[in-house]
């Protein structure tokens, strides 16, 4: 009679466990897919800290399973499509992996337009939302973003004026900044940056275009001596990011429930992850020179060589744009005084 009353109770239990369970199984499930590890800022500083906020706004209705260095398969340059077509729900990536997908975001990767802010062009990002919407009518964009900027880091050659990028092989982040180092005189070699520690380590090539908050995760220091930045901490342009989910995925959910990802979504996300790229950048600088490398900033004169480089790399972007349908000269003067006005903030 014990034994019967005791599976008695064992039954029930695992019954009402089941019943409990049942109750807290989340009603949608999304996958998250990027390319970097997961020890990356972007994971932890950006993606799981989204995530947590979600699952707790939802009260637990909405549940993620992220995916981190291409674990879904395929390569980087592949997520935008695979976000288009519902391989997976949301992915974060760079719009310059796929190259003419997205003309006008192009902008703000521009040496001539970013400052060097991340916050700040971040707003200004969100301020012209409607001006770049175009470019992500095939998805959900949750978060346009940037980095603090991009610094050069070379294996063997220290770089103080323009003269001194002639020949060297540069990796770069996107197709703009290939124009910028083909302005300098340089030869750029394209390729998604989990690629570039492993080429810098074959010496395949001179050194990469990347900001110092990359650089930790990826190790650069440890296979570069060099890092310039130009005078007064801006950089040589930056890499607009894509925090995107998928139209279907998203149009699933009730009501309620894209109010949710919409308040973690804009100008707060924006803010917030601004402040966490500015923040790394002296972190990763003075890494770099625990490890023995030298960094330093150009001087104003060197600066101004590389500046009118950049005005160049504008001008054709505006001409490559403008003969697609698209006012460059007028997107751009809108970029340039809306990151103008929220670095004075």
């Amino acid at each position: 009679m014990r034994i019967v009353k005791r599976a008695l109770i064992v039954g029930v239990t695992a019954l009402m466990s089941g019943f409990a369970s049942s109750a807290l199984a989340a009603e949608f499930n999304f996958s998250i897919h990027h390319f970097l590890s997961p020890k990356a800022g972007t994971h932890t500083k950006m993606i799981e800290p989204w995530v947590k906020n979600i699952e707790e706004a939802s009260g637990g209705r909405i549940k993620f399973e992220i995916f981190p260095a291409m674990a879904l398969g395929g390569k980087p340059p592949e997520l935008y499509n695979q976000v288009r077509d519902g391989v997976a729900d949301i992915i974060w990536t760079l719009p310059g992996y796929t190259p003419g997908v997205f003309p006008r975001v192009e902008v703000f990767e521009l040496p001539s337009v970013h400052k060097g802010n991340a916050v700040a062009t971040n707003k200004a990002i969100q301020d012209l939302a409607a001006d770049l919407a175009e470019d992500f009518k095939d998805i959900h964009p949750l978060l346009v973003h940037v980095h603090a900027g991009n610094a050069l880091h070379l294996t063997s050659k220290d770089v103080q004026s323009l003269a001194d990028m002639k020949g060297l092989k540069v990796r770069s982040p996107s197709r703009t900044g290939a124009w910028m180092l083909e302005s300098w005189g340089a030869e750029p070699v394209g390729m998604p940056v989990p690629a570039l520690p492993q080429a810098l380590a074959k010496n395949n090539i001179d050194g990469g275009l990347i900001p110092f908050e990359i650089a930790i995760p990826l190790k650069i220091a440890e296979l570069t001596d060099y890092s310039v930045e130009l005078n007064a901490g801006q950089r040589f342009g930056t890499s607009t990011f894509l925090f995107a989910m998928n139209k279907a995925s998203y149009n699933s959910l009730p009501d309620d429930l894209k109010k949710v990802i919409d308040d973690n979504s804009g100008a707060a996300f924006a803010d917030a992850m601004g402040k966490v790229w500015d923040d790394v950048e002296p972190i990763g600088i003075q890494l770099a020179r625990d490890k023995g490398n030298k960094v330093t900033a150009l001087t104003a004169e060197a600066s101004a060589e590389f500046a009118t480089k950049a005005e160049m790399v504008g001008a054709r972007w505006i001409k490559e744009v403008s003969g697609n349908g698209i006012d460059g000269d007028a997107l751009m003067a809108k970029a340039k005084a809306a990151i103008a006005a929220h670095s004075d903030k």
